[in-house]
């Protein structure tokens, strides 16, 4: 088949819709000023119906996701949780919306389990649904985070998550079971760890500017390199704990337990 006789076969085809098209604007141009002046006037309302239409739509698919949520099999909260970062990725006013739906899908589903029962078991895996919905926590964007709302992961499991590189800026991760979790390279400034478990945890590069590690367990970490600037280490333990290059200036050492 020629060039030419492909491009009249193209052309060919798009002749039935630009007559389609003449009729349709022949229509409108035949109708009196008054009529077309209410056409233009309509499109307005129009156009905010199917803006409340779109927003009740959305509403809908996050409370049906909110309910599918943990109440399903694994393959279907990956579904979901897929959705939803789409959704906040294409609809910025639902981000913090979706982004404490997964916070509460977290903590319902992977509740925190006392240090003394996990303290012999650092290599369990976390739930493939679980670790999904971090992920797109740690990858969200946080400039479109609200002023003073706080990232809530507290009393929560999340023993060998790979956080690498997470955003966790600010959150509350109060007794939080953080143990032989992947942080490199995370952003921790100001978070709370209080009491939180991070033993045999890779701090690497971690940013722990400011945070509250008061009675954290951080036995056996790797701090190399990590920011502790004024952070509160005040009764956290550090026994075998990797130390190199951290930066600890100003910190709150106060009855903090190193290395015998």
């Amino acid at each position: 088949m020629s060039i030419i006789y492909s491009i009249k076969i193209k052309y060919l085809n798009l002749f039935p819709l630009l007559i389609n098209a003449f009729n349709a604007m022949k229509n409108i141009l035949s109708k009196t000023p008054i009529q077309l002046s209410k056409i233009f006037l309509r499109i307005p309302v129009f156009q905010e119906q199917v803006k409340q239409n779109q927003h009740q739509s959305l509403k809908r698919r996050l409370r049906r996701a909110s309910e599918q949520l943990g109440n399903n099999t694994i393959e279907i909260s990956l579904a979901v949780i897929n959705d939803l970062e789409k959704i906040a990725h294409s609809y910025p006013q639902y981000h913090w919306t979706i982004v404490d739906i997964l916070t509460t899908f977290v903590r319902k589903n992977a509740p925190y389990m006392p240090q003394e029962e996990v303290r012999s078991n650092l290599s369990t895996k976390i739930r493939v649904d679980i670790q999904a919905a971090l992920t797109v926590i740690a990858r969200r964007d946080a400039n479109k985070d609200p002023v003073n709302e706080q990232l809530d992961l507290s009393f929560t499991d999340m023993r060998g998550a790979n956080l690498k590189e997470a955003n966790l800026q600010q959150t509350n991760l109060y007794q939080a079971n953080l143990a032989g979790a992947n942080l490199r390279e995370a952003n921790l400034a100001g978070a709370i760890l209080s009491a939180a478990n991070l033993e045999g945890a890779n701090l690497y590069l971690a940013n722990l500017e400011g945070a509250i590690l008061s009675a954290a367990n951080l036995e056996k970490a790797n701090l190399s390199e990590a920011n502790l600037h004024r952070a509160s280490l005040y009764l956290a333990s550090l026994h075998g704990a990797i130390l190199y290059d951290t930066i600890l200036d100003e910190a709150n050492l106060r009855e903090t337990k190193f290395s015998e």
